[in-house]
């Protein structure tokens, strides 16, 4: 039987200490090729921080939609929302990042692909950051029907889609044995009232001819509260700190769908 492992990344939103620690936790699972699906910058600290770990550990990276606004110094982060507070805040966010990433790194960011493709044991993947039509388009499990899915896996030629963008893992099966995967984020938690944050672990298997996709969400637990300390120092709203303390969204909470938030506390 030979089997392949991959790791995916969404959202790291300037945790660098998260993204740290789940490189090493997926390295320790037996992750051969790492991937992110973009969003690098947002609620956290330190945004240049970030890119050193994704490039010296060659984690292959595509743009998101944050990625693309701070490469190409816009206005905004192309996030998607439509509520006044949800942009507030987001505002604040994309104005630290966009003020504390060098140009070096912003270059870097403009750069990126939209999509990964590649193909193992037969299966062709397909990586981007929201959709494969659209880069800031939300994907959530209970608005998003498997009819939608599997014609976006006809239209794109994919038998395994995965993105990220919304902040919150989930997986479907789609016909003709081919799967939707959000990775979930690395950058806040679940809006679960869990510390941890997530990535998606994807093990690939070809036996007498068959191929396996097996999939796995793996949480991970890093030094929230030196994350915050820095946040603290680093002025960004306490609103943002509360998340990462409690693992309840305060932000960014209209756009979400009413089976999603009735989860959260907010």
């Amino acid at each position: 039987m030979d089997r392949q492992t991959f790791a995916f990344f969404g959202g790291i939103y300037n945790n660098y200490l998260a993204l740290t620690a789940a490189i090493e936790d997926a390295r320790t699972r037996g992750a051969e090729e790492l991937f992110c699906l973009g969003d690098l910058g947002a609620f956290g600290p330190y945004p240049d921080r970030v890119f050193p770990l994704l490039i010296e550990n060659d984690v292959q990276t595509v743009q998101g939609n944050y990625d693309h606004s701070i490469g190409n110094g816009l206005n905004d982060c192309q996030c998607g929302y439509t509520d006044p507070r949800d942009n507030h805040f987001a505002q604040i966010s994309y104005d630290y990042t966009l003020a504390n990433t060098s140009q070096a790194n912003c270059d870097w960011l403009k750069q990126l692909p939209v999509e990964i493709r590649f193909e193992v044991a037969g299966l062709r993947f397909l990586l981007c950051h929201g959709s494969p039509r659209r880069t800031n388009e939300f994907l959530w499990e209970s608005t998003t029907s498997t009819h939608f899915l599997n014609c976006l896996a006809d239209d794109y030629q994919a038998d395994v889609i995965l993105g990220t963008h919304t902040g919150l893992h989930w997986s479907r099966e789609l016909s003709g044995e081919r799967q939707f995967v959000n990775v979930g984020v690395l950058g806040r938690p679940a809006n679960d009232g869990d510390k941890h944050v997530w990535y998606t672990l994807v093990k690939v298997s070809q036996s007498q001819g068959k191929s396996q996709v097996k999939l796995e969400f793996i949480p991970i637990e890093y030094d929230w509260e030196r994350l915050v300390a820095e946040m603290q120092s680093e002025e960004l709203p306490v609103e943002f700190q509360e998340t990462i303390r409690t693992g309840w969204w305060t932000t960014c909470l209209e756009v979400l769908p009413g089976k999603e938030r009735l989860r959260g506390r907010y």
